[in-house]
């Protein structure tokens, strides 16, 4: 442990963790601790011997020993021959570590408790067991003298042929005596026989055993005996031996022989003893890393550790003093015992479930951090302190609108902007002679003076800051834009960059950083401004897209109305309306007439305004636009034109409809909301089907289910005529129809709870109440109604908090999976490739011209009727062609695909297409597999998101979405499994009883073998075949999801690739979400880019090891 703080960082190689040996803990070690004290009361000094002590850790103070014999620097390495301190820096105290020398040996509860237990496979144990010994609960055999066990057996077969003469010769021939005389003979015999190594006793076993037969066999008790077995092990003869039973290959315990392989020789090449898993000597880590630190009040603060090694040393001391005076077994057995659980509480306190973990001495109910609790988690050495930093030149606001704002702009607060330029704006004033030091520079900005200011804004002309809103989804989440100083305290961010953000002005806050270096604000300004992030890299669709008041502003503006004022004239161009519009004698709505390049065409004034802004290329738009609209009103914007256009047409999208709506004056008020008057009609027919049932119910005529069912298909149909009804009562020309069918905001479902009726809600266990809402939010809630609403209210919010946790740790684990997918080359030469097919697409409801757009031809697709090529192999196919294969109606394509690509250790450009942020064939180095991780996991967490906004209205909570994608990507056996065919053949019979259905198939095998294949299906699914039918290998033969692990043994590669890509993409569609195949394709490359050791042949590798296809 001697630091020399000339090596750099980072000059070395790699980093090795080992098991420590006794001698390697005494090597770190500076001294032992032998006293629980921390600090003198009166003297507030560090205790002599104590956990901080200076004698073992070093000084306190730089250079000066304890006693204060020597201070200054010139007795540097002195060790004081009064106190034994080392005359040094106090810096040592970060580093210099002691020990604790225990008094008998414990377990480390990682290797006792961890899954599998390392110790258990050392010798073959149950953890169950081990941990019975280990916590003096139950005995374990040692050894067993087998000269002994002969004799002892030998003497009681003369013992019992003996007795058994003695009776014959008295003449008791009585049956019982002879019986029980037999019974006692068998049952010794049975007793010494059995006996074997680490059997495990119980305490009253071991008592009699002991008594009868103590020379035959050695038992023993605690981490000791089991310290003592573990010595024992000769690793070589071991591995010899497993490896011999592993040639005989048809031993049952295979795999776990293996795993014992695996550990021994592991050991055996690191130089590891098995022993060592069981410690004598504890290493107590450096004081300054568990610091003790006084508070106003004069108590101290200390950290856990202190407290966890104090427990330790007191039941050390009080261990070896009974000991020493030789105390009962039982006594010392305790102390024995809780220092093994003073030893697993300073190791890892939360790993000891069962029995209650150590609480803090101050009598507090919070458990203590152990050294592991130290290191695992969020909050943990590693994700806390070593990824996460926190960095200078931040800060954070919340955020408001700013409509005024460009794309590229955000508004940033005077008093934030000061501070984060600080060196930037001292740098100026120092050169342009404001100010001729640092320290005079730092007051002209603290006190904000007017050149301060002036400063300011010429250091923001060219400077982005970056814009974060957590949780970071995707690389969206993080934004350059160009800073405006604007007064007040809040960040102002443009109303169309909340998309990608996720965020809206309820309160959100936002992060902002500069960028430093040149480099990186030459990156902000390239790659991640706002306005050249337009695109989502989930699915290639634009992201920058009006909503809410922009789409009812566009879609007021181009709606027509009949009836308005100057309806049906005819203008010579589109000046002329324009002037009439102004002037009063024309309508916004109203249809008109106009010469268009010679044309006439019917129109209005308000799509006559909308069209100055639209860029030229597109020509003249001539529709209502509702957000479906404008979204491809934009994306076409950016296939066709550049993004500098896009960005400038979005913002004068977002200055126009903000005008237009404000001067529409459309409002949504209570009035709007008319309660139809069929409803009190529709609801008196329901209530009297409802009886009807009910007195079917009564007269046994129903089951209880057929009567729920009914019942609530009675109610469904009431609120569909009730839908009907509300549809029909609203003013088509009225702000709610606007707002919902132009798709601003709001839904019809919403507007029918708001006058029709709520309906059925699920109560507390997910099922729905019979007893439906009838009243609408309008009409007011009685109070039992108002209860029933509640349920559904609470579930939506618990499952938001749940579920958003899954889908982060998803997103975590798909990030680790497929980190290392990079693009390495321009192209693998692949010729497999892969088809996508139509039926897939249908199935999924993902359009099929998105799924084959930006993807490289692998061979031509031609139309099928006039045989002409559409496109050629090797042609990257653009959205154009894309549309035009799909109107062909052609069945499938072959394209290049990631899950057949050649690169290693990556992708290639070719198999992997389109990047969809940017819209051009992907960059060589780009990180890929982190972008399809981001883009499985973000609307992930949408998934989780979206059962909130619907509350508890019955039917539509998805328990599918989240928990199947998990289950897909782990591989997991499924819940509520389809039967799979394994063989050609037909089905000659189908059984159904209660519980289950059974399928049986045949097939003819060689040589008239008959195969005989049953399948037992839920007497719930429903099934895809009748008897009779011809059933091929791989055929799904039920409802259900399918277990990929199965149909990859029976169809191989290509069947999960179709599989797996047509499930995930069912999911996230059926939420209105895209995500592009390439995505779902990397993590299926991940997915099977393991394979497991058969035959190990000459490499180092053990069989059913698993390991990279790669190597």
């Amino acid at each position: 442990m001697n630091q020399t703080y000339t090596a750099k960082l980072s000059d070395f190689d790699s980093i090795r963790l080992r098991l420590a040996s006794p001698d390697d803990i005494l090597n770190w070690s500076h001294g032992e601790v032998t006293k629980p004290e921390t600090i003198n009361y009166r003297t507030q000094r560090y205790e002599r011997d104590g956990l901080f002590c200076e004698k073992i850790f070093g000084p306190a103070k730089d250079w000066e020993c304890y006693c204060g014999k020597y201070k200054k620097i010139r007795y540097k390495g002195i060790i004081c021959d009064k106190c034994g301190v080392e005359v040094t820096r106090s810096i040592v105290r970060r580093e210099r570590m002691g020990h604790i020398k225990l008094a008998v040996p414990v377990s480390h509860i990682w290797f006792l408790r961890g899954v599998p237990s390392k110790i258990g496979l050392a010798l073959g144990m149950s953890a169950q067991d081990l941990e019975k010994v280990v916590y003096f609960a139950s005995y374990i055999v040692m050894e067993i003298d087998e000269a002994a066990r002969k004799d002892t057996l030998a003497r009681i077969d003369s013992e019992y042929k003996g007795k058994q003469k003695k009776l014959k010769n008295e003449g008791k021939l009585d049956s019982d005596k002879i019986e029980e005389l037999k019974n006692a003979y068998q049952v010794s015999r049975e007793e010494i026989k059995n006996l074997k190594l680490f059997q495990i006793l119980s305490e009253v076993e071991y008592f009699n055993l002991s008594l009868k037969y103590g020379h035959v066999f050695k038992a023993g008790i605690g981490a000791e005996a089991i310290r003592q077995l573990l010595e024992k092990i000769n690793l070589e003869e071991e591995i010899e031996r497993i490896e011999k039973f592993l040639q005989d290959d048809k031993s049952p315990d295979k795999k776990k022989m293996l795993k014992r392989l695996k550990l021994f020789q592991g050991m055996k090449q690191s130089g590891i003893r098995p022993e060592w898993m069981l410690p004598t000597v504890i290493p107590v880590i450096p004081p300054d890393l568990r610091p003790m630190v006084q508070l106003d009040g004069g108590r101290f603060a200390t950290s856990d550790l202190n407290d966890l090694y104090r427990r330790i040393i007191n039941r050390n001391n009080r261990l070896k003093k009974l000991i020493e005076i030789g105390a009962p077994e039982v006594i010392s057995r305790n102390e024995k015992r809780m220092l093994q659980e003073a030893v697993d509480a300073l190791f890892d306190n939360s790993a000891r479930r069962g029995q209650t973990s150590v609480a803090a001495s101050t009598g507090q109910r919070r458990a203590l951090r152990s050294l592991a609790d130290m290191l695992k988690g969020k909050q943990g050495r590693f994700r806390q302190n070593l990824l996460g930093k926190r960095v200078d030149y931040s800060g954070r606001s919340v955020i408001v609108v700013g409509p005024r704002l460009k794309l590229h702009q955000c508004g940033l607060p005077k008093k934030m902007a000061l501070e984060l330029f600080k060196p930037f704006i001292i740098n100026k004033l120092i050169e342009k002679g404001f100010a001729h030091n640092v320290r005079s520079a730092g007051k002209m900005v603290e006190y904000e003076t007017e050149e301060a200011y002036e400063m300011l804004d010429d250091i923001i002309e060219h400077h982005y800051v970056l814009l974060n809103r957590a949780p970071t989804l995707h690389r969206l989440s993080i934004q350059a834009f160009q800073p405006v100083l604007i007064e007040g305290k809040a960040i102002q961010i443009h109303p169309m960059v909340c998309a990608a953000f996720n965020a809206d002005f309820d309160g959100d806050q936002m992060a902002v950083h500069v960028p430093l270096t040149e480099e990186a604000r030459r990156e902000a300004e390239e790659i991640m401004l706002s306005s050249k992030n337009l695109l989502k890299p989930a699915s290639g669709d634009p992201i920058t897209i009006p909503s809410q008041d922009m789409v009812l502003g566009c879609y007021y503006m181009t709606h027509i109305t009949k009836g308005r004022k100057g309806e049906g004239k005819i203008f010579s161009g589109k000046e002329e309306a324009v002037l009439a519009y102004n002037t009063g004698h024309l309508d916004l709505q109203s249809e008109i007439e106009i010469d268009l390049k010679g044309k006439r065409i019917k129109t209005s004034v308000g799509r006559i305004i909308f069209n100055e802004i639209v860029p030229e290329e597109i020509g003249f738009v001539n529709e209502e636009l509702d957000k479906g609209k404008l979204r491809e009103l934009v994306g076409k914007c950016l296939t066709i034109t550049s993004l500098e256009k896009t960005a400038r047409f979005v913002d004068d999208l977002k200055n126009l409809a903000f005008s237009i709506v404000t001067q529409s004056g459309i409002s949504w008020g209570m009035d709007d909301l008319l309660v139809p008057e069929k409803k009190k009609e529709i609801i008196q027919e329901a209530e009297k089907q409802v009886d009807l049932v009910n007195k079917q119910f009564e007269m046994g005529l129903l089951t209880l289910a057929e009567k729920k069912n009914r019942v609530i298909e009675i109610w469904n149909e009431a609120k569909n005529r009730i839908t009907e009804a509300v549809r029909d009562s609203l003013d088509k020309e009225g702000p709610v129809y606007s707002m919902i069918y132009s798709k601003a905001r709001g839904t019809e479902a919403v507007v029918v709870q708001m006058t029709g009726m709520k309906g059925l809600v699920a109560g507390p266990t997910g099922e729905t109440i019979e007893l439906p809402i009838r009243s609408s939010f309008k009409e007011g809630f009685n109070v039992l109604e108002y209860f029933i609403a509640t349920h559904g209210a609470r579930k939506g919010m618990a499952d938001t908090a749940l579920r958003t946790a899954t889908a982060g740790y998803l997103t975590r684990r798909l990030v680790d999976v497929a980190q290392d997918v990079v693009v390495r080359e321009s192209d693998c030469g692949d010729k497999e490739g892969s088809w996508i097919y139509r039926e897939d697409s249908i199935i999924a409801g993902v359009g099929f011209s998105s799924r084959i757009a930006g993807r490289i031809l692998l061979e031509d697709v031609v139309d099928p009727k006039t045989k002409k090529t559409i496109a050629k192999k090797d042609e990257m196919i653009s959205k154009e062609k894309a549309e035009e294969i799909d109107k062909k109606e052609i069945e499938k394509v072959k394209i290049r695909s990631i899950i057949t690509c050649k690169t290693r250790r990556g992708v290639c450009q070719k198999c992997y297409g389109l990047d969809l942020g940017k819209n051009q064939l992907v960059d060589i180095g780009q990180a890929v597999g982190i972008v399809a991780a981001q883009a499985i996991g973000e609307p992930g967490t949408q998934l989780t998101m979206r059962t909130f906004h619907i509350g508890g209205v019955a039917g539509t909570d998805i328990t599918q979405g989240l928990p199947r994608v998990d289950e897909i990507f782990e591989a997991r056996p499924p819940k509520g499994e389809a039967a799979v065919s394994e063989i050609d053949g037909q089905v000659v019979e189908i059984k159904e009883t209660e519980k289950e259905k059974i399928i049986r198939i045949e097939s003819e095998g060689p040589k008239n073998k008959k195969d005989v294949r049953e399948y037992v299906v839920s007497a719930v699914m429903n099934l895809n075949v009748q008897k009779g039918d011809l059933v091929a290998r791989g055929q799904v033969l039920s409802e259900g999801h399918l277990d990929l692990k199965k149909l990859f043994k029976i169809k191989g590669r290509e069947a999960i690739h179709r599989y797996i890509t047509k499930e995930v993409q069912e999911i996230y569609s059926a939420q209105g979400e895209g995500i592009n195949d390439k995505h779902i394709e990397i993590i299926i490359r991940q997915m099977l880019s393991r394979v497991r050791i058969l035959d190990p042949g000459d490499t180092t590798l053990l069989p059913s090891d698993i390991v990279e296809e790669v190597q």
